[in-house]
């Protein structure tokens, strides 16, 4: 039987390339990077991992080829504490990620290709139904088909789990998947292509977190960077400031760590604005480190940093 604190995570796994130099080349151009990481990614398996590290009980629902990057997948959830329910499909391949990252300032920029992921239907998360429903929390993102979140959260949704939609990549979304949102967890720039509000401020993340709430979600937490992050829903709006652990590194997987440090928290019954917060630190630590599930810290390491 799953524990009622149970978080499920539908996503993506891949295999993250990640390349960092001065800059990004030029269209026709080669250029000579500094250094080359092959390592554990996706959306959906980096928010398990940062959960099952932080000492949370948590199942990946996803598709995998059968190769050598599948076992990749395998293995860091093994080492994590994350159980998966992930299908093996011989017809695709297991996900790959182009990560180029900044040098100087650690930003970064990304090409995902899902591979199997991209196959995941709806009708698999009507197989998987009862593990979404035994769930205290059940989160996803968008770098599988849309369909296959809309119906994951249906089902949530019917069950009374709390639901998080990190809708990353961007994508237009009809207002019906907002409604079976308990939180909707864009950044900056996702908020803003979602609502057409350009985000650099929190007083502009405030009026982009009025539009969601307005077509429906319950609670909008939009993720600022080093400016923190915002709780708004109709009834409250509070600013949350970025938590430093030390110098920046890279920031890859920073988005990836708040989410799961939040749903922990939420299963964990934590207030939200604690759970928030949770988040914060828990993708403060992150960006101290290379690499994204690499990155993700343990509950011991955050409960320091916000005992400091």
């Amino acid at each position: 039987m799953v524990s009622s604190k149970h978080i499920t995570v539908l996503g993506i796994f891949v295999a993250d390339t990640s390349y960092r130099a001065e800059r990004p080349p030029r269209m026709g151009e080669t250029i000579l990077g500094n250094s080359f990481a092959l390592g554990p990614g996706g959306k959906g398996s980096n928010q398990a991992v940062a959960v099952g590290r932080l000492g949370g009980d948590v199942t990946i629902l996803t598709r995998l080829g059968d190769d050598d990057f599948a076992d990749m997948a395998e293995k860091i959830w093994t080492e994590s504490n994350v159980k998966s329910a992930a299908l093996r499909d011989g017809n695709s391949y297991t996900g790959a990620a182009y990560i180029f990252v900044e040098e100087a300032s650690g930003d970064n920029a990304i090409i995902v290709c899902p591979g199997a992921a991209n196959l995941i239907t709806p009708a698999d998360m009507d197989h998987n139904a009862d593990l979404i429903r035994q769930s205290s929390v059940f989160m996803t993102q968008l770098e599988q088909p849309v369909p296959t979140a809309h119906r994951a959260l249906q089902i949530a949704r019917q069950a009374g789990v709390t639901t998080i939609l990190n809708p990353a990549p961007a994508a237009e979304l009809d207002d019906d998947i907002f409604t079976l949102c308990d939180y909707l967890t864009p950044n900056e720039t996702e908020a803003g292509e979602l609502t057409g509000v350009a985000v650099q401020t929190v007083e502009d993340a405030r009026k982009a977190a009025d539009i969601l709430v307005d077509r429906g979600v319950g609670s909008v937490v939009i993720t600022l960077g080093a400016q923190g992050a915002l709780l708004h829903t109709k009834t409250q709006s509070e600013h949350i400031a970025a938590i430093v652990a030390g110098p920046v590194v890279e920031t890859t997987g920073a988005g990836d760590a708040f989410n799961g440090g939040m749903a922990t928290g939420l299963a964990r019954g934590l207030h939200p604005l604690e759970a928030v917060r949770l988040g914060c630190a828990t993708a403060g630590i992150s960006v101290t480190r290379p690499g994204t599930a690499p990155s993700m810290p343990s509950m011991a390491e955050v409960q320091e940093l916000l005992a400091s």
